[in-house]
């Protein structure tokens, strides 16, 4: 595929809307990582690893919550703003329902905290950060991602969400200066970004013809209904992943949280590698194994064994340097975020090796099958990790991550061999 994208005249290349699609969602997954990095070193200064580490929990309750206000809408709606790119008419009822429903899902996420915060008295180290952090929920039910990308216009809310994260960074240096005002991190983070997000929203009305409709709750209930499978698939795969850092508050202070939480960030920057092949190679892998099998099986074993190497080389150069990747971050030698990441350095590379087997996944269109492995993987993270943690802290779960990892790759292996023996023996024969 490279040698033949070398051969097209660049400017067809760039103007090609599939790969501006692409390149634009790189740029705001950069971006968010890059602020994410840089606000690292500058909250941990001013609000000290204790608080941090709090913020970091109240930002992973959240961002737990968001799959809900997401209800798989981010998967299923853009499809349908494809279809209907040219009727003004389709497109006002669709956003209305859609904007509508994820409004509603983030009342509801809401409500659940204040009962947590305020009904069962939970949270109690982080009540107040975790209160003021709910913003982000209405933050994320108006960002209208999912809309430019069905449009196939993305440069405008690129640009807007570097900018969100900007006025954030900026809120960081002008505005924390200590502990106490740890609860305001996560608030200006869901401030900015649900200015930017209304601002996105005149824009569509204005500019775009698109009207604003009273929601339709029939349709909203349909919509729900449809994206039920894809909403827990996403819930499943995004706990095992990320829901580490809530597992180790159950057993851990706060400076550990801290600790741990660093190490976290980077290790799931990295762990993004293997994310952003899977969705380049998937249209053309689709269309290979259409037309062309064997130039399938070859195509991507060909992407597989580069892909491991790149891993390889990643979580060995994340392994090696992580002494001087905790101290720029933190300004400081925080020994044990520097084991932590020492540890999680593999993950990277562990991802990898799934590369392959959710690509069959994806490319035969085995939703069911995709569905299982993300929940079998999860509770076997969650019980595992969960024990480990108990007995060892941080050290235990980064062992639970690793091992997580190291069981999603068999289990996706074992149900694509009981049915698809074709593909598993076209790919690793």
């Amino acid at each position: 595929m490279f040698e033949k994208l070398t051969l097209l005249p660049l400017s067809n290349f760039i103007r090609n809307k599939s790969i501006q699609n692409f390149l634009f969602l790189a740029i705001i997954q950069s971006s968010n990582v890059l602020i994410s990095i840089i606000s690292m070193p500058l909250l941990i200064q001013s609000i000290g690893v204790d608080q941090f580490g709090l913020v970091n929990l109240a930002l992973s309750v959240i961002i737990l919550l968001n799959i809900l206000v997401g209800f798989g809408y981010n998967l299923s709606a853009p499809r349908e703003v494809a279809v209907n790119q040219q009727n003004k008419e389709a497109l006002s009822h669709l956003v209305s329902n859609v904007f509508s429903g994820k409004a509603m899902l983030a009342a509801i996420a809401t409500l659940l905290i204040l009962i947590g915060v305020f009904g069962l008295n939970l949270f109690q180290e982080y009540q107040l950060i975790l209160v003021f952090s709910s913003l982000l929920l209405f933050s994320e039910a108006t960002l209208p991602l999912w809309f430019f990308q069905g449009m196939e216009k993305m440069k405008l809310v690129s640009i807007a969400n570097i900018f969100s994260k900007l006025l954030f960074l900026m809120g960081i240096v002008l505005f924390i200066h200590s502990p106490e005002q740890s609860q305001w991190v996560n608030f200006m983070l869901g401030f900015f970004g649900l200015s930017i997000n209304l601002m996105l929203l005149f824009y569509i009305h204005a500019f775009m013809g698109i009207k604003f409709y009273r929601p339709e709750f029939s349709a909203i209930y349909r919509s729900l209904k449809e994206n039920i499978l894809l909403f827990f698939s996403n819930l499943a795969s995004h706990i095992s992943i990320n829901g580490g850092l809530i597992i180790l508050s159950f057993f851990s202070a706060a400076e550990t949280l801290g600790m741990y939480s660093l190490a976290e960030r980077v290790v799931m920057v990295l762990r993004l590698f293997p994310a952003l092949i899977i969705q380049a190679i998937f249209p053309n892998a689709s269309k290979l194994l259409k037309e062309d099998r064997p130039a399938f099986f070859r195509f991507l074993k060909n992407v597989y064994l580069r892909v491991l190497l790149a891993g390889i080389l990643i979580s060995a150069g994340a392994h090696f340097t992580a002494p001087w990747i905790i101290r720029v971050l933190s300004r400081s030698d925080l020994a044990e975020s520097v084991l932590y990441l020492k540890i999680l350095a593999a993950v990277p590379f562990l991802a990898c090796l799934n590369v392959g087997n959710v690509t069959l996944l994806l490319v035969a269109d085995l939703k069911e099958l995709l569905f299982k492995a993300s929940w079998m993987m999860c509770l076997y993270m969650i019980v595992v990790s969960a024990i480990l943690t108990s007995y060892l802290g941080g050290l235990g779960l980064c062992i639970g991550i690793i091992s997580t990892e190291i069981i999603v790759f068999l289990i996706c292996l074992t149900l694509l061999y009981r049915h698809k023996k074709d593909l598993v023996r076209g790919f690793y024969t």
